[in-house]
């Protein structure tokens, strides 16, 4: 295999999920790349899982839980972040690529972000590129920590892939000394790849289900706002699905939730699934109720709607759509909206993905290439 000179630095899993395409596309025109992995998620199995490489260079041990820092941001945390920027400076400096790549906005990708640019690399001869550049909500404490470290991450670097037109808009400022190149959202690549396989190795329930997806750092670092989002949950009357994360199960256990939502008959909680097995369930759900951002976004691509329960969203191109509603964690809000969907009282129109069409990933690589 030919080397692209192309390197892609991942953090988490929803970083892989994103990349998984782009990765699966250069595997496709049989291009060689490296894959740098941080360590912030076990990441092994779910590479296997979508088809794409192991890493070539892991930069910290894998955590044996879900993530390495249960939504806690203190010395730990910070001190993994400043060793990761110097090692990812390190091994870049070793391999020498043409791109150094990374998605999103967790800890892993300013690190990557700040490891790979002129600040640290004077005479660098890379170009560092930030996949899904521009993204905005407005606040830097909503949702925290990701809203500082995506402007961290465009601010470092020197290519800058936006997902829309309104991201491509929050860009501008960058234009003078940066390339901006709208390209659309990998995430609608990554959901039809997986949605296509999903179909042969699972079969739809025979009932209609809400399927909920709760882990946000502001909601469960707060026990009033974790109340919020339970007192929202006893409002569904339809049967549910809740794949849970472990520092979430953790945080209701820990402020005396937990019971009270086993005691919500009709909503079943399950252990994290498989993306395969999460995307099918989404693909035929009634509606989603969600603090997370990628899954905003797959609810777009699939028409579904979409209870979200945050104060704020990066993701706003998708208010406009008609079936995303940010409830701002007001309770009575959350439970209309509940009540009108589980009713019929939505009307879901064919809609335009303001993420793009499929072929995002191919388009990325043609690029880089």
């Amino acid at each position: 295999m030919k080397k692209t000179g192309i390197a892609i630095v991942i953090g988490t899993k929803a970083e892989l999920i994103k990349c998984m395409p782009i990765m699966l596309e250069l595997q496709k025109q049989k291009k060689n790349y490296w894959f740098i992995h941080t360590g912030q998620h076990p990441l092994g199995k779910a590479a296997e899982e979508f088809g794409v490489k192991r890493p070539d260079f892991t930069l910290s041990a894998e955590p044996k839980i879900s993530t390495k820092f249960w939504s806690k941001l203190n010395r730990n945390s910070f001190t993994w972040f400043i060793k990761m920027i110097f090692k990812v400076k390190k091994t870049l400096k070793r391999i020498k690529p043409d791109y150094v790549v990374y998605h999103g906005d967790t800890m892993s990708t300013s690190a990557a972000a700040i490891g790979s640019s002129k600040l640290l690399n004077f005479n660098k001869k890379w170009k560092n590129v930030h996949l899904e550049a521009g993204l905005r909500s407005g606040s830097l404490l909503e949702p925290f920590p990701e809203e500082i470290s995506r402007q961290i991450s465009d601010r470092f670097s020197d290519i800058l892939l936006a997902v829309s037109d309104r991201s491509e808009r929050n860009l501008s400022k960058y234009k003078k000394n940066k390339k901006v190149i709208k390209v659309g959202n990998t995430i609608v690549d990554s959901a039809a790849i997986t949605y296509n396989k999903s179909k042969q190795r699972n079969k739809k329930l025979r009932h209609e289900y809400a399927l909920i997806n709760i882990h946000r750092h502001e909601n469960l670092k707060n026990k009033k706002r974790l109340r919020k989002v339970v007192a929202i949950l006893k409002s569904v009357k339809i049967q549910a699905i809740w794949p849970i994360h472990d520092n979430t199960k953790r945080y209701l256990e820990e402020y005396g939730l937990m019971k009270e939502v086993e005691g919500m008959r009709n909503i079943m909680i399950v252990p994290l699934t498989e993306y395969e097995r999460f995307i099918f369930m989404l693909a035929n759900c009634k509606y989603l109720i969600t603090d997370g951002g990628s899954i905003q976004e797959e609810s777009l691509i699939f028409g579904k709607p979409c209870i979200i329960l945050r104060k704020r969203t990066e993701r706003q191109e998708g208010l406009l759509t008609g079936i995303n509603f940010l409830t701002g964690l007001r309770i009575g809000y959350a439970r209309k909206m509940i009540d009108d969907i589980e009713k019929g009282g939505i009307n879901i129109k064919k809609l335009v993905n303001p993420y793009g069409n499929k072929g995002v990933s191919k388009r990325i690589v043609e690029y880089l290439k």
